[in-house]
């Protein structure tokens, strides 16, 4: 089958070779002159045969909405749109929209290997009509591990379900990575466990956290087993924060994958090896630069310029933990001072109170007691 590829970086320059070895007709088009097939985007439309198949492969946003406008302007009715990247699902309704006044198909495709697709293949999630899925069938099924199509692959539902799924999906690899790097950070302070690369190891075989990203998390301690000059400045692609925003939006608890995209933000701010961990581990499966102690620093001295680090290695304070926790004993002391101070107060405002409703009640007894004399003389 023939296609055309736009965006030929680290995913989909492997996605083409792995489409080649698998006998497809792939022309890609790149801004890197030096990968491309083709140096224009109408060259490659006017290499494709009709009806055309082209596949975006660009970073969200703005480049692909460009990106799918040109396309509308070029392609034909009968050709079809697929858009890999990571967009979020509702630019696939306007993309769909903008391509179907044109009688032009699209079809939303999440995408999940990173680096390791090439050799791995790639999980598909897929969202828009069937007459257009099944078109690009033979595309995705090149693309997808082998074994059975289900266990790689997903016409999720309409258009926008592919993204949709795809950004749950990266929710999830947000808190597992989360879990993963804070266990690390545990046994790495305690002084006990002498080979913390290896117990991820022996975890990899039979254990129920066993999984892809944690043989990952292996090769990275393999690598690097204190994870020694790697900052903990971890960014974030922007699909976790896209899928807290729709748990907010649909009243769905999410705690977990709330808390590790929160996590994210605060490496920013402090330093953490628990962030080091999910730092090495973006590395690892996604090919995401992953920064020396240096070069975060002089990122988060640009977003808080006060920031006080500390370190995390064994259970040895630092000195500016001490200082944290000096300010902090000294701040309770003055909160508990204050505290008393008030409560002598209260005691004081309650036993006058006390006395002053004594001293009411026992003059109204005694009138009481007039009265009931008085009425008991004039009987008499």
């Amino acid at each position: 089958m023939q296609l055309g590829l736009i965006g030929l970086g680290k995913m989909g320059g492997n996605m083409r070779e792995r489409l080649r070895r698998a006998g497809h007709e792939v022309v890609g088009f790149d801004r890197n002159p030096a990968v491309a097939d083709v140096k224009t985007l109408p060259a490659l439309v006017k290499a494709l045969e009709a009806p055309r198949v082209v596949w975006v492969m660009v970073p969200a946003g703005d480049p692909t909405r460009e990106t799918v406008a040109k396309l509308a302007d070029l392609l034909e009715p009968g050709d079809l749109v697929i858009d890999g990247g990571n967009s979020r699902f509702t630019d696939d309704f306007e993309n769909a929209k903008l391509l179907g006044a044109k009688k032009i198909g699209y079809v939303d495709c999440g995408v999940s290997g990173g680096i390791w697709g090439l050799e791995n293949g790639y999980g598909l999630m897929c969202g828009g009509d069937k007459k257009w899925v099944t078109r690009a069938m033979p595309i995705f099924d090149a693309l997808r591990p082998e074994g059975p199509r289900d266990e790689g692959f997903v016409h999720a539902g309409k258009v926008g379900a592919g993204h949709y799924t795809k950004m749950v999906h990266n929710g999830i690899e947000y808190g597992l990575m989360a879990a993963y790097a804070e266990g690390f950070e545990l046994l790495e302070k305690k002084d006990i466990v002498t080979d913390v690369p290896g117990a991820f190891k022996a975890w990899s075989r039979g254990t129920v956290v066993r999984s892809w990203l944690l043989d990952l998390m292996v090769d990275a301690l393999e690598e690097n087993p204190h994870l020694d000059d790697v900052s903990d400045y971890t960014n974030d692609s922007g699909e976790g924060r896209w899928t807290v925003e729709e748990a907010i939006a649909l009243s769905v608890p999410m705690p977990v994958i709330s808390a590790s995209l929160f996590a994210r933000f605060a490496s920013r701010q402090q330093s953490s090896p628990t962030m080091q961990a999910v730092a090495a581990l973006r590395g690892q499966f996604g090919g995401h630069q992953v920064m020396t102690i240096a070069e975060g620093d002089k990122l988060r001295a640009g977003d808080v310029p006060t920031t006080a680090k500390r370190s995390a290695r064994k259970e040895s304070p630092t000195k500016q933990a001490a200082k944290r926790g000096a300010a902090k004993k000294a701040s309770a002391g003055a909160q508990a001072a204050a505290s008393r101070a008030n409560v002598g107060a209260a005691k004081t405002a309650v036993a006058s109170g006390t006395a002053t409703s004594t001293k009411a009640t026992d003059t109204a007894d005694s009138a009481r007691g007039q009265k009931r004399a008085a009425k008991k003389t004039s009987k008499s």
